[in-house]
């Protein structure tokens, strides 16, 4: 061997494999390592990128979430409105209604007074024409025929037609004619 040579020893041969495996190690390892390394660094352009034009997005979006906001406030104060606005048409028709219902009576008791004083008028001027009409006609036949009513029938019948109560008593009123109708009377 060499003059100076000094020997290795077993451990030193151990110790001097061991260093070059890991030096093969991490020669083998550092090209994912770099791999990584350069993902990682496209991963940060990437979140940093997404951080910048988020920002403007954020802030449009609450821009726009305000103005709804405000949106929404002006349509809560406009139903507000319309709200108190349909409480007065449901008072004014509940007043409406009254109304007419009052009217309804009012009508009602108008006809009933009016209608009785016209009906009997109305007799009245049928009893007044056939009367007439019947004394233009001779005195006899009239007279005549209530001779012979009066004897056939008995005293009392007699002095209620001559009210007018026995025709109204037995159903055989005179009938009036008007424009709403016939009337009995």
């Amino acid at each position: 061997m060499f003059e100076g040579d000094v020997g290795v020893s077993g451990t030193e041969l151990a110790a001097l494999i061991a260093a070059l495996a890991f030096l093969l190690l991490v020669g083998v390892l550092m090209v994912p390592i770099l791999k990584l390394r350069h993902t990682v660094d496209a991963a940060t352009r990437a979140l940093t990128e997404v951080a910048e034009r988020t920002g403007p997005l954020l802030t449009d979006a609450n821009r726009t979430l305000d103005g709804m906001n405000t949106a929404i406030g002006q349509l809560q104060t406009s139903l507000d409105g319309v709200n108190s606005q349909l409480e007065r048409v449901d008072a004014i028709t509940g007043h409406a209604e009254r109304v007419s219902g009052n009217v309804a009576q009012l009508s009602t008791v108008v006809a009933g007074v009016t209608t009785s004083p016209l009906v009997k008028v109305a007799a009245f001027g049928y009893g007044v024409r056939r009367t007439v009409n019947a004394r233009r006609g001779g005195d006899t036949t009239v007279r005549g025929a209530r001779k012979q009513k009066k004897s056939a029938q008995p005293k009392i019948v007699r002095r209620a037609v001559g009210r007018g109560l026995f025709r109204r008593a037995a159903g055989h009123g005179s009938t009036v004619r008007s424009g709403a109708g016939e009337r009995t009377v």
